[in-house]
């Protein structure tokens, strides 16, 4: 008789093939370069030459999107001659979603053939030398969340039981991405990303803990994606917009919707980043 976390772990395992199954029925791309579209870039594949689109909703036994600005489908597109596969829109823990369900689409990327993952968010500023409108490359993170995706029997066939965390954000990459930015003009922040489960924004006491622990932005996402994107061997490169200052360092309530025009009015900006972020990845690939 199996235990319970071994049958989860079973069940996980055939989701994530059924998942890449029906993709596959769908597309024969080989995308090296995957990406998140976080708020505010939700747009970015517009003009790029799809090749296919897939909504989570119809793949089967896997989990859609219920937040607003967050439509939930894997785009295959051409970027520059560069094959990539993005996801419009995210995932998240407060949707009620295990962090294995919700890092799904990363396992599916990882067998697509990705070699390189681009996660994007908006999140809250705790350095006090950020502004809002910031893009910061994130060198670390605290998982503040109370899960990990990697809780339970390991999936053997995607990585090792205990993986090293030491260089999860991939070193060689930022430094080529901040170098390239400053050349365009986009100066790049650096800083450790924290992650709180959501949905309620964190209090200023918390976010006082998580200055003293050492991180300058705090967001609702990214960190299961990258855990188990640097589990399967992939290389990590991460974006955050600073949207907003987080709680108690301004005198102003916060709001999803602050969150979703800051992001906007700087969709530029990061879309140029991530492009540059897609030559980085491709050439690392």
């Amino acid at each position: 008789m199996e235990r319970g976390d071994n049958v989860e772990t079973t069940m996980l395992e055939e989701r994530i093939q059924a998942a890449y199954d029906f993709i596959r029925t769908k597309t024969n791309a080989k995308p090296t370069v995957g990406i998140v579209l976080g708020s505010g870039l939700g747009n970015f594949c517009d003009n790029l030459m799809c090749t296919a689109t897939i909504s989570f909703a119809e793949i089967p036994r896997f989990p859609v999107a219920t937040v607003k600005g967050h439509v939930g489908k894997f785009i295959f597109a051409n970027f520059n001659g560069i094959e990539i596969v993005a996801l419009q829109g995210r995932l998240h823990y407060y949707e009620g979603y295990t962090q294995q369900e919700v890092t799904m689409p990363m396992r599916i990327m990882q067998l697509l053939g990705v070699k390189t993952v681009i996660l994007t968010n908006a999140a809250g500023g705790i350095n006090i030398s950020f502004s809002p409108g910031d893009i910061m490359q994130i060198v670390d993170h605290i998982n503040f969340s109370g899960s990990n995706p990697l809780i339970g029997k390991n999936l053997e066939r995607f990585g090792p039981r205990f993986p090293d965390m030491g260089d999860v954000y991939t070193k060689t990459l930022r430094e080529e991405l901040k170098l390239r930015a400053e050349a365009a003009g986009i100066p790049l922040k650096e800083g450790v990303y924290a992650m709180y489960s959501g949905p309620s924004f964190e209090t200023p006491a918390e976010i006082r803990f998580f200055r003293s622990m050492g991180a300058d932005a705090v967001g609702m996402s990214t960190v299961p994606e990258a855990i188990v994107a640097h589990h399967g061997g992939l290389n990590v490169i991460g974006l955050s917009c600073i949207a907003n200052m987080a709680a108690g360092i301004l005198d102003q309530k916060l709001s999803h919707e602050d969150v979703i025009r800051t992001a906007n009015q700087v969709r530029d900006k990061l879309a140029k980043v991530l492009s540059l972020a897609i030559e980085v990845a491709n050439n690392k690939s």
